[in-house]
């Protein structure tokens, strides 16, 4: 029940000497106006107001119907009005309540009526609020803690899974990659320790919080907002309930919130926007990022770029360029590893295999289920997994990157196409770059993100399912009883023979059975041998790419003997991490981690420091993993590469470049030429003026270009190893 007490009983919070410069008392004229314009002070003398000390910069008579209570500091306040859009407000207090506040210059607060140990910045408009109040204990939604407040008290946010046993701490800093890791590694006690501690870096746990709406912000039409720390020109209006959050704006990068937005124990990315009706709790949402029309955003972090609509996620850790649209899908309990994208129905999440809620789903960065589409706990899926429609009822660990996954049934194998999106559907491939870049907004880009499919992430996951291709074609050729196979005399020798199988019979028909691809049935690969084709094809277009760009970016005009041993005194790294939607070494990140737990990395901007320092040398570490991967290929040295080995890169690399191209534009074309597509158009006219033509397609006219010019160049820098 509220507690009475009397004006004459209340204790003053102090007034904040740091605040009192340029500033003075109001004078008895000024007073007399104040009351005149029927406002009040909880200090009969007014010694609680203190205004501008400048002459001409205080006029009282831009303050109206106005309460006062413990201090309020007043900036430059002269008759002015600010204008937003179509709102034009006139500068001062109007009809508010005003308690242990500081102003900046030119602020319109007018009819808010409750507001609360608040800073307000300049040029602020604050407009039609309820209540506006500050704790002074509050955290922003950083998971820090005040002096004297338990451990029970913190704000974890519970991604990847509903047991909590992979949360992270919020903190305004926040990128995936750091979500990431903290969320992985939870073997480590002294490192899950030592994340806690950066987080706390420079917490003095204080209670002497106050509320932040920095410069040139404008609140208008909102219910709650409590414990907030709001940028400059953020616009929020319209909200129901903001608390216990940071809102993260600058001039470059406006935050939004719009109607009927709840954000609680969380932080708000630079440059996003919530609007109609969104919900989010105890989140992290990054940079770029949407979330509307009702979704649910619960114990999550969204990464940069991403778009949420209407949906439910909860319990997530989804990196950078996530799309769910669709009222009719839900994602729990995942960790989505960026460039992905949630179909309508597909319900991710609502089979657990166990008599807890602690199961898990793990995809790489192009996740796609189809419509309609539903997983049980644990599934994992390689990048760019397409899956189509099905109600999948049994555990899936799809290893194959690039692949398409169908249901074969119920109690049957699931079908595997191996590089699917390389035989069917080049089109969204080679897009995918293009179109990534260039839906990145970020003004400020400190998560780095691998947009490119063809990247070192991707490759070792081919490099492995080249491999498991192999094996599993030794099992075919072993119960076909192959001749070949049959007198292996050790694994390796029929490793060979599987190999030597597929090279010398490109058009075999057959499938293969992949017991890891499902529990219980396992799964059925099929076109083994154009998988393997392509997936080859792929990892040498990758390296003769790299090797190009890396050329140009030296000014090298030949891949020469000397280019390549200034490449392999480039330290060799095989194994790749997605960190967050950034490609880095695994060998580096464990030594990232040892830094922190020995104590070297003492705070969360000195692991941002080492992620970019791993992005400046990211392309010399790509060319010395081009090399290696050339060699892993043709099963021998570099030294040892005839001129017919270097032609034959050269050759299929060229193929792969213009099929590239040719693929992406037939598949463009069928949008135009296909009969179905031009049923419900009265003629052709009529077709193009709804769809325009293929000519309008800025992406293949780019294309074009980029292709010509990269064969150009591939040419010229294999022209010094294939002489």
């Amino acid at each position: 029940m509220p507690v009475c007490t009397r004006i004459s009983e209340r204790t003053p919070e102090p007034v904040p000497e740091s605040c009192l410069l340029g500033r003075r008392h109001v004078t008895a004229d000024e007073i007399a106006v104040l009351e005149r314009n029927r406002n009040v002070s909880d200090d009969q003398a007014w010694q609680n107001l203190y205004v501008s000390e400048v002459p001409g910069e205080f006029d009282p008579e831009v303050i109206h119907n106005s309460e006062f209570y413990g201090y309020v500091i007043i900036g430059a306040l002269q008759p002015a009005t600010l204008k937003f859009h179509d709102l034009e407000l006139r500068t001062g207090i109007y009809n508010s309540r005003l308690e242990n506040v500081v102003l900046g210059d030119d602020v319109v607060v007018r009819n808010v009526a409750y507001l609360n140990n608040y800073r307000i910045g300049s040029r602020v408009i604050l407009f039609n609020i309820q209540e506006m109040s500050c704790t002074c204990h509050s955290k922003f939604g950083n998971g820090i803690l005040k002096q004297g407040e338990a451990e029970s008290d913190r704000v974890w946010i519970g991604v990847a899974n509903e047991n909590d046993n992979r949360s992270v701490l919020p903190f305004e800093d926040l990128i995936p990659a750091d979500a990431y890791l903290w969320s992985r590694y939870r073997d480590d006690t002294l490192l899950m320790q030592r994340f806690k501690e950066l987080t706390e870096y420079g917490n003095t746990g204080l209670r002497d919080t106050y509320g932040i709406v920095a410069d040139d912000a404008v609140i208008k039409n909102t219910v709650l907002i409590k414990d907030a720390k709001i940028g400059s020109f953020a616009y929020i209006k319209g909200a129901f309930k903001l608390k216990n959050i940071t809102v993260l704006s600058s001039e470059q990068e406006v935050s939004q919130i719009g109607e009927g937005v709840e954000l609680v124990n969380g932080i708000m990315g630079y440059g996003s926007r919530v609007f109609y009706q969104a919900v989010a709790v105890r989140f992290v949402i990054g940079r770029n990022c949407q979330l509307k029309y009702g979704a649910r955003l619960l114990n999550s972090v969204l990464g940069d770029n991403s778009t949420v609509s209407c949906c439910e996620l909860l319990n997530n850790l989804i990196f950078p360029f996530h799309e769910q649209h669709h009222n009719s899908s839900f994602l729990i309990a995942t960790t989505v590893m960026g460039q992905s994208n949630i179909a309508s129905g597909a319900t991710i999440g609502s089979n657990h295999n166990s008599r807890s809620p602690d199961g898990e789903i793990y995809a790489e960065r192009g996740f796609w289920p189809g419509l309609c589409s539903d997983f049980k706990h644990n599934s994992r899926f390689a990048s760019f997994a397409l899956v189509s429609k099905g109600s999948y009822q049994y555990e899936l660990d799809i290893r194959y990157p690039f692949s398409l996954v169908a249901s074969g049934g119920t109690d049957a194998p699931v079908h595997i196409v191996p590089a699917y999106w390389f035989l069917f559907n080049m089109f969204a491939i080679v897009r995918n770059n293009y179109k990534f870049k260039k839906r990145d907004k970020r003004v400020v880009k400190v998560q780095h993100i691998e947009t490119d499919p063809l990247a070192p992430d991707t490759m070792q996951e081919i490099m492995a399912s080249l491999e498991r291709i192999i094996h599993l074609t030794g099992n075919y050729l072993m119960s076909q009883l192959d001749r070949r196979a049959m007198s292996a005399e050790s694994p390796d020798a029929l490793h060979q023979a599987s190999k030597d199988f597929l090279h010398q019979n490109p058009d075999a028909d057959f499938t293969l059975f992949e017991p890891r691809g499902q529990k219980k049935y396992g799964a059925v690969v099929y076109k083994p041998v154009q998988g393997y084709k392509e997936y080859r094809k792929i990892v040498k277009y990758f390296a003769a790419r790299t090797l190009t760009e890396y050329c140009n970016a030296h000014a090298v005009d030949t891949l020469s003997v000397q280019t390549i041993a200034g490449l392999r005194e480039i330290p060799l790294y095989t194994e790749w991490m997605n960190c967050g939607g950034q490609v880095i070494p695994e060998l580096l990140v464990h030594e990232l981690l040892d830094r922190v737990k020995s104590g070297e990395v003492q705070n969360w901007r000195q692991v941002h420091q080492f992620y970019d320092e791993c992005n400046e040398r990211y392309e010399d570490y790509k060319a010395r993993y081009a090399l290696y991967l050339l060699e892993q290929l043709y099963s021998r040295p570099l030294k040892a590469f005839t001129r017919a080995i270097f032609e034959d890169i050269l050759h299929d690399v060229l193929i792969v470049s213009n099929d590239m191209y040719a693929s992406a534009v037939s598949s463009r074309a069928k949008d135009y030429t296909d009969y179905f597509r031009t049923i419900t158009y009265r003629n052709q006219e009529e077709m193009e003026a709804v769809l325009g033509t293929i000519d309008d397609n800025d992406f293949l006219h780019s294309l074009e270009k980029t292709t010509q010019q990269f064969n150009k160049d591939l040419e010229r820098i294999f022209a010094g190893v294939c002489q």
